[in-house]
């Protein structure tokens, strides 16, 4: 991108022109990119920095669970433990905890964390977390003192825990349920810069996310006709949903554990009457096509991806590489074939853009001499450089197109890698994971040198300004530090967007070659 920032740009043109007569330094121009690399580098330090904090409230009372028998149900997918009302150590059998650990990933495997689904009664008894239900082939019941029978089935589907409750009213009374879900998980918490992690809320069709810190302040509440409640983190996440209208949900802290509930309204059961509740759960990976698998049990759920303001790009981006990927076996090889694909779809257009900054390059002596004739008339010193750009059917902005296409598809492949589950743990040659970090930081280095030669080859046949107060010379001088800034701010992006930038320099090197030898 470092030739669309030029000076002989246009914009950087129109921009050191319109301001010809100012006073600044080389050295003031420097202080400013330094303030921005100050600035860029401490925001990378507090997205990137684990956050994790207590807020002092009562603590959940502990609940002796060990008279309650457990159960573990599972599919090719999943393998969980059932203990009466609660759910837990959702194991991910397709997902390993690292590279280096062949352990599975578990949800709701820490103690204190666990799913919850039950009902509230009125005018009878409800099952508790501390009920011994009874398990005959898979079908749990428990029957209260008053003759209510309470009969539940658990099944899954892909990450999709289903739980069916049957209730019957033996009583000679009206009674009343209230389903309820809720869901525990400790402050195990891990922010991840640039995606959206803590509690996740579906209200009437609309997300709404609320970070761990915001959590560690206050509590949520929303009433909604329809949705859904839980926690993500960076590629996972547990919902529960209840099939039931009116429902109130909550998000808050009890003690160091993060708390989401849900509760619907009450169920009427006349005397000798049945009534059926049905509940799910998702525990899996933020990928797209189990999310879209999981809409037939819980509406909305694939929506719950955070793929940012670019969402429109990130998603047939994040598409396009596992089909390139899908080809090919190697995530590394796919985004550098995909890179290639997307500079080859501009090629006529970076070719337009060098084009127009050769021009501008011949308009050099023509706008110089203006600016130094009406350095003191600013007014008609526009004036004059306007007919220059009309005299050669010019526009400031005819090379900054090409800029401004590449900069919603680097942030919309930086959203697709950070929340790619497939490119977790992806190889290429010495890197782990596509999705951190170069450990070795070899990638930021060769950005930057591609950066720093792509603009050095631009530059090389212009001629030096000898005036110090040339604003265009200076422009050109802090564009010297842009490859080291750049190296800087990328070393800790992830190692599959600093491969993207250093091949797409590359490409850019070789066009910008071909199309001078073309001239």
């Amino acid at each position: 991108m470092v030739q669309y920032m030029d000076r002989n740009s246009g914009f950087a043109q129109w921009n050191a022109n319109k301001n010809a007569t100012a006073k600044k330094s080389a050295f003031g121009g420097f202080m400013w990119w330094f303030l921005i690399f100050v600035g860029v580098w401490w925001l990378l330090g507090s997205w990137m920095t684990p956050k994790t904090k207590d807020v002092p409230v009562e603590n959940a009372p502990v609940i002796d669970l060990s008279n309650v028998p457990a159960t573990t149900i599972e599919n090719d997918d999943i393998s969980a433990q059932v203990r009466g009302l609660r759910i837990s150590n959702i194991a991910l059998k397709d997902f390993n905890v690292s590279a280096s650990d062949s352990t599975p990933v578990t949800l709701l495997g820490t103690d204190g964390a666990y799913a919850e689904i039950g009902v509230l009664a009125n005018g009878t008894t409800a099952p508790t977390a501390t009920t011994v239900w009874k398990n005959k082939d898979g079908v749990f019941t428990w029957r209260n003192s008053d003759g209510v029978e309470f009969l539940r089935t658990i099944t899954t589907d892909n990450y999709v825990i289903i739980i069916n409750d049957t209730i019957r009213n033996g009583t000679a009374h009206d009674i009343s349920v209230a389903p309820y879900g809720r869901i525990v998980r400790a402050n195990d918490v891990i922010n991840s810069a640039g995606v959206s992690t803590g509690a996740i809320a579906y209200e009437n069709t609309d997300i709404e996310r609320i970070d761990w810190r915001k959590m560690d302040r206050r509590s949520y509440a929303y009433t909604t006709t329809t949705g859904f409640i839980g926690f993500a983190d960076q590629y996972w996440e547990t919902i529960v949903a209840l099939n039931n209208l009116d429902q109130t949900m909550t998000l808050k802290k009890v003690g160091t554990n993060y708390d989401a509930d849900v509760v619907a309204g009450a169920v009427a059961i006349a005397p000798n009457a049945t009534a059926n509740i049905s509940y799910s759960i998702y525990a899996g990976p933020l990928e797209q096509g189990a999310l879209d698998t999981a809409t037939k049990y819980i509406a909305g759920i694939d929506d719950t991806v955070d793929y940012g303001w670019f969402g429109f790009l990130a998603r047939p981006m994040l598409w396009f590489i596992n089909t390139l990927n899908a080809l090919v076996m190697n995530y590394g090889v796919a985004i550098i074939l995909m890179t290639l694909i997307l500079r080859m779809l501009m090629w006529k257009l970076t070719r337009k853009s060098y084009a127009s900054m050769i021009a501008m390059q011949k308009m050099q002596p023509e706008l110089q001499r203006i600016q130094k004739l009406y350095a003191n008339d600013k007014m008609r010193l526009q004036m004059e450089m306007m007919k220059i750009y009309q005299t050669h059917k010019m526009s400031p902005m005819s090379g900054c197109l090409p800029m401004l296409i590449q900069i919603p598809i680097f942030f919309a492949l930086y959203k697709a890698l950070l929340v790619s589950v497939q490119m977790r743990s992806a190889h290429f040659l010495w890197i782990k994971d596509l999705a951190t970090m170069d450990p070795y930081f070899i990638l930021p280095i060769l950005m930057g040198a591609t950066m720093w030669l792509q603009q050095y080859l631009q530059s090389a046949q212009k001629a030096k300004s000898a005036d110090k107060n040339d604003i265009t010379a200076q422009t050109q001088r802090m564009m010297r530090w842009m490859p080291i800034l750049f190296t800087v701010m990328f070393a800790w992006m992830p190692a599959g967007l600093v491969l993207y930038w250093t091949v797409s320099n590359i490409f850019g090197i070789v066009q910008m070659y071909i199309i001078k030898h073309q001239k």
